[in-house]
């Protein structure tokens, strides 16, 4: 108690002697405190008020959507609004297409764009800066400007008129998840201009040093990557892994354009407000109009689903994805 009295005397008396100089720099640090406080307070609450919105909507029981009494915590709990979005989504079949599709794509996404990174930031070879020119365009193009020639291209897929000389037809690749492969081996999967920008990136942080004592202890070019830089670059790949999984298993455009009727957890969630109704139907034999509200709370409960298996991929990698943000950067 002493010590601290002593201190606030020793602050007030530099404080006089500073002209006040010590009392404006304190109470200017702590009015950016507070307004920083206010800032994150803010920004969080803008991100979790929807998603903290949809988990109380999804465990309120029809009779509490209509209550005005009822405003973020249920007075009748229940767990039928999973079952009901379960039952629509055929969710068990659309959670293993999408789990099996979504991780084997995002492995091959990454293998591939990691090699490319590595070469964009190691090796100079003929028209380098065209090719980046052109990783940079899948960045900034959309899908959707080139749907139609990619819907051409795999309607009737040919290699060099290959195939139709030796069938006397195109194949049809409409209606499976080759194109998906065949594209992301291409490096023109969902989002891979992105991880090879970022990839590419991080390996040109590395010092050069790195590899040239390598090079010296004996190792070759390829084993130089393996042993020397992959185990270097894992946080960034696990980064962009978690992206082009969660791209992936949220994706709706590419699985409408080649899967078709395959279900999946995020072409599922799109129909479930329009099967409610035949839901219904089917169990109590009624046709009947469903409300705009539990048509919310089975929305919300089918969100839900799809987003928690994505939330308890990021809590196991989440160290891995904080360090590559702290020690990647965007040098150029």
């Amino acid at each position: 108690m002493t010590k601290s009295k002593e201190a606030r005397q020793d602050f007030w008396e530099r404080n006089r002697k500073s002209g006040g100089y010590l009392l404006r720099k304190r109470i200017t640090k702590v009015g950016l405190s507070i307004c920083r406080f206010l800032l994150l307070f803010g920004l969080c609450f803008l991100i979790l008020q929807p998603l903290l919105s949809k988990i109380s909507v999804s465990f309120m029981a029809e009779k509490d959507l209509y209550d005005p009494t009822v405003n973020i915590i249920p007075a009748h709990f229940t767990l039928s609004n999973y079952g009901v979005a379960k039952e629509i989504m055929g969710y068990w079949k659309a959670f293993r297409n999408s789990m099996v599709i979504s991780l084997t794509i995002s492995i091959l996404q990454i293998a591939v764009c990691t090699l490319v990174g590595y070469g964009f930031a190691r090796f100079k070879f003929p028209f380098k800066k065209f090719w980046f020119a052109c990783v940079m365009l899948i960045i900034v193009i959309p899908p959707q400007v080139i749907s139609n020639s990619l819907f051409i291209n795999f309607r009737f897929f040919d290699i060099f008129g290959i195939i139709r000389a030796v069938t006397g037809k195109p194949l049809n690749l409409q209606g499976s998840v080759i194109p998906y492969y065949l594209m992301s081996a291409g490096c023109m999967g969902l989002k891979n201009g992105l991880y090879i920008y970022m990839i590419r990136q991080f390996f040109r942080n590395i010092p050069v040093d790195t590899e040239e004592a390598a090079y010296v202890d004996g190792c070759g070019m390829f084993k130089t990557f393996r042993k020397i830089m992959l185990p270097e670059a894992t946080p960034i790949i696990t980064s962009c892994f978690l992206f082009a999984f969660v791209w992936q298993w949220t994706d709706g455009f590419y699985s409408d354009m080649f899967l078709g009727t395959t279900p999946l957890v995020s072409t599922s969630l799109a129909r479930v407000v329009d099967g409610i109704s035949a839901y219904i139907q089917r169990i109590t034999g009624i046709k009947t109009t469903v409300s705009v509200a539990y048509s919310d709370a089975i929305l919300s409960a089918g969100t839900l689903m799809i987003v928690v298996p994505v939330l308890l991929i990021y809590l196991f990698a989440q160290r891995k994805f904080v360090e590559s943000i702290s020690s990647s950067g965007i040098k150029m």
